[in-house]
């Protein structure tokens, strides 16, 4: 029975190694876009699709691996929650992902344009997500709810730079129309960003929900 138990508990370790993982790539498929934006190197927007591809993989595995430990374990209690909150994180880290895909996406079409302001809150931005989505994972592996609330506090910060983005490009749009196009796309880019910020606040609450059975709304 003791050695069952320890194949099993090796088993939820493989599950949150895995989501690590995701998150690695996530984070690498964040910084390959931020290139491609300072850049303009579309070849980079190649590695963001093969990054993306190998999330996808690692989701499926993951997803295969949870369900057959639920299947074949009946886990109770907190090791259930465990697996069910991998299983919902894993979705979030999916989303990061695609909006890294759309970012690219977004990116390539400004390939060889004179930005209409600095690069400065965009990659502020990123920062903040990548920080946010390393430290939540951190805290998810380790089951420590006080450091994953400590890390999805910088959601705020990441909501306060785009409102400010928002506010500046709509300036640009009233003031120079013929750069109603650049503006909106690097909006686009931003509001990709808010919304990764979103998906590492769930899994924030997930880390709440796993360690104490309770689900607790972050966002405001």
């Amino acid at each position: 029975m003791a050695q069952l138990r320890k194949s099993f508990h090796d088993r939820m370790g493989d599950l949150k190694q895995d989501l690590g993982s995701m998150g690695d790539l996530a984070r690498e498929s964040i910084q390959a876009c931020l290139e491609l934006l300072a850049t303009g190197d579309a070849s980079l927007a190649q590695q963001v699709a093969s990054l993306e591809d190998e999330i996808d993989r690692l989701n499926m595995k993951i997803e295969h691996d949870g369900l057959q430990l639920l299947a074949t374990q009946q886990p109770m209690a907190r090791d259930l929650r465990t697996i069910a909150s991998v299983l919902k994180a894993v979705g979030d880290i999916e989303r990061i992902g695609d909006y890294s895909v759309d970012m690219a996406k977004q990116a390539v079409l400004l390939a060889g344009q004179q930005h209409c302001k600095p690069l400065v809150d965009i990659p502020h931005m990123a920062a903040l997500v990548q920080d946010m989505l390393r430290d939540t994972l951190e805290a998810f592996a380790r089951e420590d709810t006080a450091r994953g609330l400590v890390a999805v506090a910088k959601d705020h910060e990441v909501d306060a730079i785009y409102r400010q983005l928002h506010e500046q490009l709509a300036g640009f749009i009233q003031a120079q129309p013929e750069l109603a196009n650049q503006a909106i796309r690097l909006l686009m880019i931003a509001t990709y960003l808010e919304r990764m910020a979103d998906h590492v606040t769930n899994i924030g609450e997930r880390i709440y929900y796993m360690v104490t059975g309770e689900l607790k709304e972050l966002h405001d």
